[in-house]
């Protein structure tokens, strides 16, 4: 049985184009506000249906309480359902991850997104919901996939209204878990960058992507071609934004934040001086140059 809450974020995210929305800073991780606001608000005006912070793009686990309540302050303002990033910190407890959904509750957003957890995730989950009592979506991320039968538990859970499938670039594992998040009855989210198109071919129906850190009227276009069952537009839109995802989500991979960064200052989101990842790795001047080439011919 699902909750209303649940149930509600479910049907209210169908076919969505969530935002996965970084956290632009300067070099030193400072955040300015109005260069955030600027940054959320034109997520939104530009197609985001709702934004995700403080998740992997966000650099959320990497966040002190205060920043993190800026963040999440300034994302409900834009007026968009804002889903939060719970969790991801190395040796953290349920109680904190609890706290952080706590607050964001408080805050006005909408729902979290629970980082996966290596021990008990159903109970993880549960003490989150009794918390804060804010839908949950699960999140079976490559980093940290879930197994089958956890993942099943998991969405059984009254409070999860989903599950985001990131599962970079296993097909069979992420066609498995949409299949598992429909047999439940809850919003299968993809989070497949590399896998977008075939991810909607195989069951999802909303999206929660790094891709739309950026570049969103690029990625929006495929999500509502396939809705709307424009499948020859579809096919197009697709192989554009495959074209961006081949030079954004690559080795080294957790480079993506910042290549995506370097795409929003292009299309004038953000100022160059807050293209700054100091969790990522380093990257070239010819992968910034490869990366702004393709952005700019989408």
């Amino acid at each position: 049985m699902i909750a209303p809450a649940a149930a509600a974020l479910r049907d209210r995210l169908r076919w969505a184009l969530v935002a996965a929305a970084a956290t632009p800073t300067d070099r030193d991780g400072t955040v300015d506000d109005a260069v955030l606001d600027t940054y959320l608000c034109g997520l939104a005006a530009d197609g985001a249906d709702a934004l995700a912070v403080l998740a992997h793009t966000g650099r959320g686990p990497f966040l002190d309480d205060a920043t993190r309540a800026r963040v999440v302050r300034r994302a409900v303002a834009t007026g968009v359902p804002v889903i939060v990033g719970v969790g991801g910190r190395p040796g953290e407890r349920t109680d904190d991850v609890a706290a952080q959904a706590a607050d964001a509750a408080a805050l006005g957003a909408a729902g979290v997104l629970v980082f996966p957890v290596d021990g008990d995730a159903p109970a993880h989950h549960d003490a989150i919901w009794r918390t804060a009592g804010l839908p949950m979506l699960a999140f079976d991320l490559y980093l940290r996939p879930y197994s089958p039968a956890r993942l099943a538990d998991l969405l059984v859970h009254p409070g999860v209204a989903g599950a985001k499938v990131a599962r970079l670039h296993d097909a069979m594992a992420c066609q498995a878990a949409l299949a598992a998040v429909h047999a439940a009855d809850r919003l299968a989210v993809t989070g497949e960058d590399r896998m977008f198109g075939p991810s909607l071919m195989w069951g999802a129906q909303a999206a929660l992507v790094g891709l739309a850190a950026a570049a969103v009227p690029v990625t929006a276009a495929v999500l509502r071609a396939f809705a709307d069952r424009r499948y020859a537009d579809f096919v197009t839109a697709s192989a554009r934004l495959d074209r961006l995802a081949e030079v954004t989500f690559t080795e080294p991979m957790e480079g993506y934040v910042r290549r995506m960064l370097w795409i929003a200052a292009a299309e004038g989101r953000i100022p160059q001086s807050h293209t700054a990842d100091p969790h990522g790795p380093a990257l070239s001047a010819a992968d910034r140059a490869r990366v702004l080439a393709v952005a700019g011919a989408s």
